[in-house]
């Protein structure tokens, strides 16, 4: 049995007792000691490797006895390797995304792309300052603009362009000569709800406007939310009118210099409204200004002329 198992080119120490030495991928497998042939694969029959001098170092199971030579020098375990023994062997992983093997990849590597596509659950963007009181909020508008509008692009100001609306569209009506004659000769009872018929209108016509605005700065290419838009369009709106209001209170709509206040406001409102949207929804600013060019015909059809 023992002899067998010599033939066999085996045996049945450990491998810490017999330490396997495998030859680099690629390379010439180094001739076994003693002039004995390597073991060849399971099923013989294979091919046997060459050396230099064109002597195969083994065959199947033929030979002296079952394993050929003294037997045992074959039996160290040894790899046989088959093709050209030249062959450089590759840079990359050869077991990389094969069946039962993962590739390893770095912590932020994206494999599937550059990084830039979507990701489901990602989270937006911080925003760009703190959320603004409402005092400094309306005094940015008229003094500081364009930092402001950066900062508050992402916040809702609904309670603040509501309030600010509903006073202007309170004020707004004492703007116009005829209603602001029916509202002095008339009853407190019935003025009353008709100047806060009209506040509310205001604020309706304001969030009109500015959705309207928003889904224009949209469909050109704009990214902005819609809360902050349609706020900041309704501040823009009181805040810009309110120098004409004031000596239209006192000299009447049809004034030369409430008229001439009435353009001069109106061009402000257009450089405010171009800065908002362009900040807003990250676009150029002759993009932004047709998409504020519907609400600033309104606005002046209605407020600033009283046509309609």
């Amino acid at each position: 049995m023992a002899g067998f198992r010599i033939g066999r080119g085996r045996d049945n120490r450990t491998p810490q007792q017999h330490p396997q030495q495998q030859q680099p991928y690629g390379a010439p497998a180094s001739p076994p000691p003693h002039g004995g042939q390597s073991w060849p694969p399971a099923g013989g029959g294979g091919t046997p490797y060459r050396g230099s001098q064109g002597a195969p170092y083994g065959g199947g199971h033929g030979g002296n006895g079952h394993g050929g030579g003294n037997g045992h020098a074959g039996g160290h375990g040894e790899p046989e390797y088959f093709g050209d023994p030249h062959h450089q062997p590759s840079q990359h992983d050869p077991y990389a995304n094969a069946p039962g093997h993962t590739q390893a990849f770095s912590i932020h590597e994206d494999p599937y792309g550059d990084g830039n596509t979507y990701q489901a659950g990602q989270a937006p963007a911080q925003p760009s300052g703190p959320r603004l009181h409402w005092k400094q909020l309306l005094s940015g508008i008229v003094l500081r603009p364009g930092p402001t509008f950066w900062q508050m692009r992402d916040y809702p100001v609904w309670g603040t362009a509501i309030a600010v609306t509903f006073v202007y569209g309170l004020l707004a009506l004492f703007g116009f000569d005829q209603a602001r004659d029916e509202a002095i000769h008339a009853e407190v009872s019935t003025a009353a709800p008709y100047v806060i018929f009209t506040g509310v209108g205001f604020v309706i016509g304001g969030l009109v406007l500015g959705a309207v605005t928003h889904t224009l700065a949209r469909q050109l290419g704009g990214t902005g939310a819609w809360q902050p838009t349609v706020g900041l369009s309704m501040l823009i709106m009181s805040i810009t009118d309110a120098p004409r209001l004031i000596f239209a209170l006192f000299l009447g709509g049809e004034n030369s210099l409430v008229q001439i206040l009435g353009w001069i406001t109106w061009l402000a409102a257009g450089a405010l409204f171009t800065s908002m949207v362009s900040k807003s929804h990250d676009l150029p600013w002759p993009k932004a200004l047709g998409a504020s060019a519907i609400q600033l015909i309104a606005l002046l059809s209605i407020i600033k002329l009283g046509t309609i």
